[in-house]
């Protein structure tokens, strides 16, 4: 064997290299090395995010205060006003940062399908600045979990990973956010545990262990001390037996205010939800009515540190403390149900510690007990309430004790805690964030349920049995081999254990090339492939496969090929769980067991699905119609469906059914002088039937009915007539019938597009169907719009030749074009609508609707849709 060795390595070396990228991309994301290095790296972004959320906030704040005392306290309405206004419009335009962003937060890792990125923390951020800085009595420390979270997410996309790990990253981000604004990593970790995983897996404790340590001491180092003041000392509190009394009162009145408070919330917003007011004016509204309560009160709830201070450090009398809780509850109530980018942590904790500094100012007053006893109400007061409203207790306690390192703290906060979440659960069961999902429609048992690409893995839908060759076969018998495979990968294997893997498109740039023909294969192959071992999940996989632009991955146990996985396998297994049947085989090839034939025509070809009596007489009617204008033979056929389970060609059907049908449609046709031929096909799946039947018919339309409704979940007509609408290669018509079967009054909206071109083309096959037929071309335009009605004169000039009544056209403002078209049909009593299908992508039709289906399911006369080729 003779070649040039400088050849050689201009061709083949680019293969070995994607081969060796493939291997050590293969080593580096089959562990969890890379997501634990994420964790690390994301939790030094939470932590200059929440600096960066701090230092505005003391910025904006610090300016605000300086403002007020420089001139006069009756500036605050108009700094909150119009700080408000800013963030309310802020948030208008991105939703997903409104509120804390905690429940946000625990429905992205449910799994419910809701963005998380760059643009929503760098919008939170801006937002609680404005928000918080204006002096609304709003937290920072719950945008920080959002914020984090988001980091992650974006983090976790730019460097992508698995997906097995993906909430894993996201829930250590928000760990590190709330770890990053009160300097608190223990209770980051317990947050992440306790509130938003509920799972203590090693790798999830190691990643939010990770990213909180991280966020908290950079955050530290950067932004200084946290939420408390760095005054209070261990010599400072104190507990004793007799108290243990006030702390059950405590812990008593704390769960009954939290319960109060979440209720409070909840009315609030659904009060907010209902009332016609944009969400800046809301906010701004919000901060106006904070502003000038704030003026109102006395100098000391100018400051909102230092009034924290106060009331935490245990130094304010029982009438500022009660003056200082009522506010904070109603001020925040009003300011967190508005929608405002603000979080409840730090005003449940000012709350909390002013209910317990009242209590402990009760204690000291009937024990005469040492002056530490305020103080010691007032941390274990923060945790107490804390716990009431966000029914985390261990996080509660861990949070408070870690602000202030005091042990003496930590049996009086573990007893007034227990009693609070006993009493909140009572009073009001749940959590507020639990709560506040609810009230969007989101159950997290529901969207927590574990979807098939979690809970399937290889082994349950891969091929079993595989195609292989040997690496020491030649470049010839390799491309032969793939030639007579129906897979364009061929897995190379020696003795069971996989070396190495060969494609249809790598092997295309070599045929050219003679000097290659004798080399074996394992010159070219591609060795040490990415693989997947069988318990790997299919959304690990599924990430593989895109990330590395593969079409199959090998499955092995060790090094001992065991299968192989394509995209097909998982859209199938995909599919097959939608439907609601079990894992199943791939649909064999539909099975045809009836069949006749007139004729040929030499014209088009219509093809009518007929399965349902009650609506074939309409059907044929209308088909026939179709066909006799455009000279089309009709294409008639039944389709008997059995399980995947069963092949069709040997399995036992009755065909009364059908036959009865096509007798039917037989008699129409010849009755009207229309070639007919009809068939009937046993099938596992009635789209992939009738897409074989288009193909080898050479069908040019296909004609289907529709019920009105679906009973598929995401489907837009039903599962059938989707997949036929998106994918059949000719034109498709879908016929929805009304109670009446006249077809005198036609109406037809026009909203330009190939769609509606062919609808109109076929109107007056459609309304021969009619004895003296009445045509209305009608479109609906916003009514900050002016008409475009060169469409509409196109479209008269091509149809008033063809009727002898003049064809009425019309144009009406409004911005509902579904519910405007049923009612015009509704009142001026048409009987039957013609319109062309959307030309919207799914997504836009999932989030506004698709206008034809939506006309069609409430609409009582007759709505045909039409689809171009």
């Amino acid at each position: 064997m003779i070649f040039n060795k400088n050849w050689w390595k201009r061709t083949i070396l680019p293969g070995e290299n994607k081969g060796r990228k493939l291997l050590a991309g293969h080593l580096f994301y089959s562990t969890k090395n890379f997501a634990i290095v994420e964790a690390c790296v994301i939790g030094l972004v939470a932590a200059f995010a929440a600096v960066a959320l701090k230092q505005g906030i003391g910025w904006l704040g610090g300016l605000r205060v300086y403002v007020v005392h420089s001139f006069t306290p009756w500036l605050l309405p108009v700094i909150g006003f119009s700080c408000g206004i800013l963030a309310g419009w802020l948030v208008q335009c991105n939703s997903e940062t409104s509120g804390s962003g905690i429940p946000y937060v625990k429905a992205v890792l449910a799994k419910v399908p809701l963005p998380l990125n760059l643009r929503i923390s760098l919008v939170k951020l801006v937002g609680s600045i404005l928000v918080i800085g204006a002096g609304l009595p709003l937290g920072r420390q719950g945008p920080t979990v959002q914020v984090g979270a988001a980091l992650a997410a974006q983090i976790s996309r730019w460097f992508p990973t698995s997906p097995d790990y993906r909430r894993q990253i996201i829930a250590a981000g928000a760990g590190a956010g709330l770890a990053a604004g009160f300097n608190t990593p223990i209770a980051g970790v317990l947050f992440v545990v306790e509130a938003l995983l509920q799972d203590i897996s090693g790798f999830t404790l190691g990643t939010a262990i990770l990213a909180s340590f991280i966020g908290a001491v950079v955050s530290r180092w950067l932004g200084g001390t946290g939420f408390v003041f760095d005054q209070i000392t261990p010599l400072q509190t104190g507990f004793s037996p007799q108290e243990i009394p006030f702390y059950l009162l405590m812990g008593v009145l704390a769960g009954i205010l939290g319960a109060l408070f979440n209720n409070g919330i909840v009315a609030a917003l659904n009060l907010n939800n209902r009332l016609r007011i944009s969400l800046p004016l809301r906010v701004g509204l919000a901060g106006l009515i904070c502003g000038v309560t704030i003026a109102l009160l006395p100098d000391d709830f100018l400051d909102s540190a230092g009034l924290r201070e106060i009331l935490i450090g245990g130094k304010a009398d029982w009438q500022l403390t009660l003056l200082a809780f009522t506010v904070q509850f109603l001020l925040t109530m009003l300011a967190y149900t508005t929608g405002a980018p603000g979080g409840l942590f730090a005003p449940v904790l000012i709350m909390g510690a002013s209910l317990g500094l009242f209590i402990g100012l009760i204690q000291l007053n009937l024990l005469l007990t040492s002056a530490s006893a305020p103080l010691t109400y007032a941390l274990a007061g923060m945790g107490t309430f804390f716990t009431a409203v966000t029914r985390v207790p261990i996080t509660g306690i861990v949070i408070v004790f870690e602000m202030t390192t005091d042990f003496n703290i930590v049996l009086p906060l573990m007893i007034s805690s227990a009693i609070a979440y006993l009493i909140a659960e009572i009073v009001a069961p749940n959590s507020l964030y639990d709560r506040l999902l609810a009230g969007k429609g989101i159950n997290l048992e529901e969207s927590g349920k574990e979807g098939i690409l979690t809970t399937l893995t290889a082994a349950d839908v891969m091929q079993r049995r595989v195609e292989t060759i040997s690496s020491q076969i030649t470049f010839v018998e390799a491309v032969q081999a793939l030639s007579r495979s129906r897979h364009r990968n061929l897995p190379v294997v020696d003795r069971g254990t996989l070396v190495g893997i060969i494609s249809q498109k790598e092997l295309a740039n070599y045929t050219d090339n003679s000097l290659v023909e004798s080399i074996p294969i394992s010159e070219i192959m591609f060795p040490s492939p990415m693989t997947a071992i069988p318990t790997a999940t299919l959304a690990h996989i599924l990430h593989l496969l895109n990330r590395y632009n593969l079409s199959c991955l090998p499955v092995t146990e060790g090094k001992h090929l065991v299968g192989m996985i394509t995209r097909s396998d998982i859209i199938r297994a995909t599919a097959d769980h939608l439907d609601g049947a079990g894992i199943q085989t791939a649909p064999q090839p539909s099975y045809i067991v009836y069949q006749t034939r007139d004729p040929i025509s030499g014209g088009g070809r219509l093809l009518i699905l007929l399965s349902n009596p009650k609506t074939a007489t309409s059907l044929l009617r209308i088909a026939i119609a179709i066909a006799q204008q455009l000279g089309y033979e009709l294409e008639c056929l039944h389709i008997i469906v059995v399980p995947r389970t069963c092949n069709p060609a040997e399995t036992p059907i009755s065909t009364v059914a059908g036959l009865n049908l096509l007798t039917q449609a037989i008699d129409f046709a010849r009755a009207s002088r229309v070639p007919i031929h009809t068939q009937i096909r046993v099938t596992h799946d009635v789209a992939e039937a009738t897409l074989e039947t288009i193909k080898e018919r050479h069908i040019d339309l296909l004609f289907m009915g529709w019920k009105g409704t679906t009973g598929t979940p995401g489907k837009i007509f039903s599962r059938v007539a989707d997949t036929l609408i998106r994918q059949a290669p000719c034109e498709v018509i879908l016929a929805k019938f009304g109670d009446q079967t006249n077809f005198n009054r036609w109406l037809i909206p026009v909203a330009g597009g190939p769609n509606v071109s062919e609808a109109v083309q076929l109107l007056p096959a459609f309304a021969s169907l009619g004895t003296i037929p009445k045509i209305e071309l009608c479109t609906v335009y916003a009514p900050t719009e002016t008409p475009d009605t060169k469409i509409l004169e196109k479209f008269v000039q091509y149809l008033q030749p063809k009727f002898s009544r003049k064809v009425k056209v019309t144009t009406i403002p409004a911005y509902s074009v579904a519910q405007t078209i049923v009612s015009v049909a509704e009142k001026q009593k048409i009987d039957a609508i013609v319109m062309g299908a959307t030309r919207e992508t799914l997504l836009q039709q999932v989030i506004h609707g698709n206008i034809p289906e939506t006309i069609a399911r409430q609409s009582n006369c007759t709505v045909i849709i039409v689809r171009s080729a």
